[in-house]
């Protein structure tokens, strides 16, 4: 069976309800029959649900999908994209240990390296995304353990040689940690290219309607174990219901994606046409500086679509106040078409010339474009700018 069948075949075991759709395990806690079996479970002589802060069945459905989608071993879920960016580095990386990282990163994951880590003596550099072999490899030092980084990048979508650093990786025998939340597995399968760590804000497109937190890691058997029992210890579970919500929503992604990606590269083409809007930013655009990377390591180009207004911060206040189909939000993936301004809102904490140096400006706009209809939102993106000169 191809993937996206397995994604819908794949639940829970049916009980003796003989239910269609996959039952919600939405409880804390699982019963022993005696206090032998009890004892068994806690100590791994058998296998079962003890504690829903660790294990539950729900929960289970949702993380066996995505490891079918990622190609890779075993999984654990956590309560938020964050908390599973976290996780990974928690678990894999002691004091002593050196981190190497694309530039360009979601806010918090940069606050996390340079304002959580250094606390703990784990030190980092980073790396411009689009830097050479060589220069990634003069990266590398003897006490690096991983290699960390998003592509397509947030917000400002450049795009990582997921090849050229699994390469690297391997020779240099590195944890390999990919952020692929913005392209998704539908889109791009960072374990192709030798990633052994693959994670998700499953609050995104896995959800695909704005609805619930989430979030997911999938790797190496070895990986996830050392994930696991830091995240038993730490307590950042993904609820049930949560699991359940985005279980359910699996089965739709493919088809989802297909109108995201269709409608993104459509609104993404016509913004450059339009008066006073100075750089448009979209993987699979003619003009987009890595295009042939980007149609190398994806099947499609995602739905973030970046741009830059003329005019600053108040001009994007003008426009946003214009637009009549976007919701003004700092979340994305959502079937709405959602648009925010990077530099004051999910890179706000981040320093001045940094944000600059990333391409992200007073006037830059990220948006996650949705389902609606392409000519509604090409004539509502269109007369929103025009009319904010």
């Amino acid at each position: 069976m191809k993937k996206q069948t397995k994604v819908i075949k794949i639940q829970s075991e049916r009980t003796h309800n003989r239910e269609n759709s996959t039952p919600l395990y939405l409880t804390s806690s699982f019963c022993y029959e005696d206090a032998a079996q009890g004892k068994d479970l806690f100590d791994g002589t058998l296998e079962g649900n003890i504690y829903s802060r660790f294990s539950n069945p729900t929960v289970q459905e949702f993380v066996d999908k995505i490891c079918v989608l990622e190609e890779l071993e075993d999984g654990v879920a956590t309560g938020t994209g964050m908390a599973a960016v976290f996780a990974c580095f928690g678990a894999h990386l002691s004091a002593g240990d050196h981190l190497v990282s694309s530039k360009a990163l979601f806010g918090s994951s940069h606050q996390i390296i340079t304002q959580i880590l250094v606390k703990w003596g784990i030190s980092y550099t980073y790396v411009d995304a689009s830097a050479p072999e060589s220069e990634w490899e003069a990266a590398i030092q003897e006490n690096t353990k991983m290699i960390y980084l998003e592509t397509p990048s947030n917000p400002g979508l450049e795009i990582v040689d997921l090849e050229m650093i699994g390469r690297l990786a391997k020779k240099h025998d590195l944890i390999y940690c990919i952020d692929n939340c913005f392209a998704t597995p539908v889109l791009q399968v960072p374990s192709q290219f030798g990633a052994n760590l693959v994670l998700h804000s499953a609050t995104k497109f896995m959800d695909g309607q704005g609805r619930v937190l989430g979030g997911v890691v999938v790797g190496t058997k070895e990986l996830i174990e050392k994930v696991r029992f830091f995240t038993r210890q730490t307590g950042p579970a993904l609820s049930p219901f949560n699991a359940w919500v985005l279980s359910k929503s699996l089965e739709t992604l493919h088809l989802r994606m297909e109108r995201h990606c269709s409608n993104a590269l459509a609104l993404a083409t016509a913004l450059e046409k339009v008066e006073g809007v100075k750089q448009v930013n979209y993987p699979f655009l003619d003009s987009f500086k890595q295009k042939d990377l980007a149609k190398k390591q994806m099947s499609a180009g995602g739905a973030l679509v970046t741009f830059e207004l003329e005019g600053g911060f108040e001009r994007v206040v003008r426009f946003t106040k214009l637009l009549t189909i976007p919701s003004l939000t700092s979340n994305l993936g959502d079937s709405r078409t959602t648009i925010t301004n990077p530099f004051t809102t999910t890179h706000s904490k981040v320093p001045t010339e940094d944000k600059y140096a990333l391409g992200i400006y007073e006037g830059s706009m990220r948006v996650s474009v949705g389902l609606e209809d392409i000519d509604d939102l090409i004539q509502d993106f269109t007369q929103a700018i025009l009319g904010s000169k």
